[in-house]
């Protein structure tokens, strides 16, 4: 894991928001997602300065729309935001987070 993402997985892990439980690096349809929480159907990347790059643009809305057909929802924060705004982040993962599990309608992957 990057600095980034081990900072945001001190944050998550443990039931530690809402009370619900985040894997790291998981498996999803061939793509591995930083972050995911089965019970909302939400995917957390981080993303660094590779992710600035026009091929890599476009392998990460692939892996959006593989995502979204499996009616899972995707999330993105960079580096920067994580290392300058950890609390804000981590409110607005809480956010979609409650909004998605209120929905209760997410497949399991």
């Amino acid at each position: 894991m990057t600095g980034s993402e081990q900072l945001l997985w001190e944050r998550l892990r443990r039931k530690q928001v809402l009370g619900i439980r985040f894997r790291r690096q998981q498996i999803i349809d061939g793509f591995i997602a930083d972050f995911y929480c089965d019970q909302a159907g939400l995917v957390i990347e981080v993303d660094g300065k590779v992710h600035d790059a026009p091929a890599q643009k476009m392998k990460d809305e692939l892996r959006r729309k593989v995502f979204a057909a499996r009616g899972l929802v995707e999330i993105r924060f960079k580096n920067e935001e994580i290392s300058h705004d950890l609390d804000g982040v981590v409110n607005r993962i809480a956010e979609k987070t409650r909004e998605l599990v209120s929905m209760n309608t997410v497949p399991a992957c």
